[in-house]
């Protein structure tokens, strides 16, 4: 879930503020407390829409014995998971790990407590999540604490996937991305949907300072139709500072959206694709 770009190397939009060193530290203590001034929402809009995703997805029945697993691209943490898969809010998760009582604590007993914590509020509808993120530090930590099935770091922009993540590709079914799209291209979509071997749905919100149809084309060339309500934004943080509001505004101008009530308003604004095979 990387909204600062951990994942990738491509598409990165300059003027757009950077956050890297959080995805370099051991558990997600600093990733929340740098995030929380800017009061980064997006993992719970995406909440509700993945779980219903990965529900229908659940339901199809496409000839394999087990059921789809879902790969969260740019998983950093495994935020999108926690959430898809455990009774818990992203306020929740702010609250957890700004705490005070938990900056002292070291990471391994945080990990232990954070193991407890999830496996208690597991879904009986739990579904196997894998995570992608070239932040290897912050997927090391979601597996650990149970939130990811599978971790992987291949860099897709740079190349093919690796003999373990073309294995774990073999029983995905939905794909999910909240914030990477500023920095993963369709060069990351092709390599994952050359490796795919069951139906593959995608369910991404992508920020409105980015061009998402090279990503379209790319999943139409592997028989994925894309719909968009492009008059649905979902908020995504407060901007940084002056200089990337106008950032986002040009881009947002620049790409035929109006930014009156969003972007003006002081905050980046996504939308949601979600392609699916064939015409709906």
């Amino acid at each position: 879930m990387a909204e600062s770009g951990s994942g990738g190397t491509g598409g990165v939009a300059t003027g757009k503020s950077r956050f890297d060193d959080i995805y370099d530290r051991p558990d997600p203590r600093m990733y929340f407390r740098r995030l929380a001034p800017l009061e980064y929402e997006i993992p719970h809009h995406a909440q509700p829409v993945f779980r219903q995703a990965a529900a229908e997805r659940a339901a199809l029945d496409d000839g394999h014995p087990r059921r789809p697993a879902v790969l969260d691209l740019c998983c950093s943490y495994g935020i999108n998971a926690a959430l898809l898969n455990h009774e818990v809010t992203l306020a929740d998760m702010y609250e957890r790990y700004t705490s005070p009582d938990r900056q002292e604590m070291s990471t391994a007993r945080l990990a232990a407590q954070d193991k407890e914590f999830y496996a208690g509020r597991r879904r009986p509808d739990a579904v196997p999540v894998f995570g992608l993120d070239v932040a290897a530090p912050a997927v090391q930590y979601a597996l650990e604490v149970g939130l990811l099935d599978a971790a992987f770091t291949d860099d897709l922009e740079q190349g093919p996937p690796g003999p373990g993540l073309r294995r774990a590709l073999a029983e995905v079914g939905l794909v999910t991305l909240t914030g990477g799209g500023s920095y993963i291209t369709d060069r990351t979509f092709t390599a994952l949907l050359d490796s795919t071997r069951r139906p593959v749905w995608i369910s991404a919100f992508v920020l409105r300072t980015v061009s998402y149809q090279p990503i379209v084309r790319a999943l139409a060339a592997h028989g994925l139709h894309t719909t968009l309500d492009v008059s649905h934004t979902y908020p995504q943080r407060l901007f940084t500072d002056e200089r990337e509001q106008q950032f986002a505004i040009t881009k947002v101008r620049s790409l035929g959206h109006d930014p009156a009530g969003r972007e003006e308003s002081g905050r980046f604004h996504s939308l949601h694709y979600e392609s699916r095979p064939g015409t709906r």
